[in-house]
């Protein structure tokens, strides 16, 4: 597409955004409800949110770099970044919020088979389906390939015992894509990536609370779980091989650590001059202290923008997301310890309608999990050390 396309394309959205995006859609999120989920049992929070999720849902930009035949929009990458920047210049959140958009959807692109990929993704792009991951287990986080969940073959269907846990939005999701032992005898190979309604018989959760008073974390149960190895036609219940499940999850924990890290933006915000207004005059070595997080912040942008450009063409280094991941995962802590710093003994405030329940402290509690959520920084530092930077010993 040539600069003068691009740039045609730029204006065209610019007057689809200011047309079909609501005031109230411009507003920072602030609170739970103001993120749309999807699923079954969706609820939108107002008439603002329905008419922008429906409006995007329309013209493909719940996901636009899809395909149309799968619910896209089916924008080349150069124009699903223009759409990117023209939403962030006004501070448009996002239609749709989904692991499925985010997880399954480009492990199904890459792995599923065309029925799945009809089926599955356009239920995602569709906010039909709420999604959950399992994958992490009682003694089996970092090192998953350990994992216990097994399930029985029984012809037409496999019988799942086990148990996940830290399964985000668990108690609220749909359908579950999640990494079943198949094969005891084989580590790597004996891992299947199934798909199943988290409705079925014997499946039940249990939220984790949180330091922070509030918990999207669940342990999740599977007790004689019946999964039909078939959906239809062409939609087998899982994604790729039998037993050979690891190669799907480790493509996938690549798109995890993506999301984690913020790499499409959501993780590069300044944050200086808006402390400054909201509490007047800063103590000088704490406006160094933003200043040098705002250059980072901008920084990390400009890496986020050339490491999406370098994955989606196949170019990125297998262990980028790794690095990625550990970097937005300090940017965002830092991010908040200097905004508990700005705010001082009043960000600390627990329960008050001023603070609407201690978001501050809440929020600067959640980005704790960070460190540990997607791979744990430990783990991601050893990946970083042994293949980017090849370092002896390692």
């Amino acid at each position: 597409m040539s600069d003068s396309d691009l740039e045609a394309f730029r204006a065209e959205t610019r007057a689809w955004l200011e047309a079909n995006c609501p005031p109230e859609m411009r507003e920072p999120v602030r609170d739970e409800d103001d993120i749309y989920w999807g699923g079954r049992n969706a609820t939108f929070k107002n008439d603002a949110q329905k008419s922008w999720f429906e409006a995007c849902r329309d013209k493909g930009y719940t996901v636009p770099a899809w395909p149309k035949d799968y619910g896209g929009a089916g924008l080349s990458p150069a124009q699903a970044k223009v759409l990117r920047e023209e939403m962030a210049a006004i501070n448009a959140r996002p239609p749709l919020s989904s692991f499925g958009i985010w997880m399954l959807g480009p492990a199904l692109l890459h792995f599923g088979t065309e029925g799945q990929k009809q089926r599955f993704l356009n239920e995602i792009a569709r906010g039909e389906i709420r999604w959950c991951q399992g994958y992490s287990e009682p003694g089996s986080g970092s090192d998953l390939v350990s994992l216990q969940t097994f399930g029985e073959d029984k012809g037409d269907h496999w019988v799942v015992n086990g148990q996940k846990v830290w399964t985000s939005y668990a108690d609220k999701a749909d359908w579950i894509f999640c990494l079943v032992r198949t094969d005891k005898e084989n580590k790597y190979q004996g891992i299947t990536f199934m798909l199943y309604d988290m409705a079925s018989a014997g499946v039940s959760t249990k939220p984790i609370l949180l330091i922070s008073g509030n918990s999207p974390f669940c342990e999740t149960f599977f007790d004689d779980v019946k999964v039909p190895k078939s959906y239809g036609e062409d939609v087998p219940a899982q994604v790729g091989e039998v037993n050979r499940g690891w190669d799907v999850a480790k493509y996938l924990l690549g798109h995890e650590r993506e999301m984690i890290s913020g790499a499409d933006g959501g993780n590069t915000g300044t944050i200086g001059a808006a402390l400054a207004r909201a509490n007047g005059a800063i103590d000088p070595v704490l406006r160094a202290e933003l200043a040098q997080f705002d250059v980072d912040a901008l920084a990390y942008g400009a890496m986020g923008e050339k490491f999406l450009d370098e994955i989606k063409v196949g170019k990125a280094h297998p262990a980028q997301p790794n690095m990625m991941k550990y970097a937005g995962t300090e940017l965002n802590k830092r991010r908040h310890e200097l905004m508990m710093a700005a705010g001082g003994s009043h960000a600390l405030e627990w329960e008050s309608e001023e603070t609407s329940g201690g978001k501050p402290s809440r929020n600067w509690l959640r980005t704790k999990a960070n460190s540990i959520e997607g791979g744990t920084s430990e783990v991601m530092l050893n990946v970083i050390s042994k293949r980017i930077l090849d370092l002896p010993g390692a």
